[in-house]
């Protein structure tokens, strides 16, 4: 995925307009800018739902379970691209029925090395037949739940998975 440039992301005023971009590298800080990203959320056809543990080597939330995939559209990428690229790199899955689930998703949060997540950040459903194939420097683990089992275990111990992943539950249905 790396094509020798760094990854950057789209920066956003409180309106969320796009006001330029910055490489991905230096924006998470502990004063990190209003940013766009986006998350997915996977189902199988059993109506199943990916939920994922981000590798220890990721800068913010190591190790936590969060939602199937997250990212950040490329400056002047649709957002169905980005999610669609993001998805195929970290998982190695091919996805169908694609929908836009929480469009006006906008979180802050700050993990226990200070650093702060601030995104506006579309969430989105899909579908996969396929078997995850993770990448090990963004997913170290991987598990297919039923949706109620998921927030059973978000509401008992909301602290082992990702803040945006909690927040994201409470919305959708």
């Amino acid at each position: 995925m790396n094509t020798g440039n760094p990854e950057q992301v789209v920066l956003l005023d409180d309106a969320f307009h796009p006001v330029g971009v910055a490489d991905k590298a230096s924006v998470h800080t502990g004063d990190t800018p209003l940013h766009l990203a986006f998350s997915c959320h996977i189902s199988d056809p059993a109506g199943r739902l990916l939920v994922t543990r981000r590798s220890l080597a990721k800068k913010t939330w190591p190790g936590v379970w969060t939602n199937s995939a997250c990212g950040h559209p490329a400056p002047g990428e649709r957002l169905e691209d980005a999610v669609r690229r993001r998805v195929r790199y970290e998982l190695g899955l091919r996805l169908e029925e694609l929908q836009l689930a929480l469009p006006d998703f906008r979180y802050r949060a700050v993990d226990a090395s200070g650093i702060v997540e601030n995104e506006f950040c579309p969430v989105f459903t899909a579908l996969t037949s396929d078997t995850p194939d993770p990448r090990p420097d963004e997913v170290i683990e991987y598990r297919w739940v039923s949706p109620s089992r998921l927030r059973t275990a978000v509401n008992a111990a909301p602290w082992a998975f990702s803040p945006w992943l909690v927040l994201q539950l409470e919305h959708l249905d």
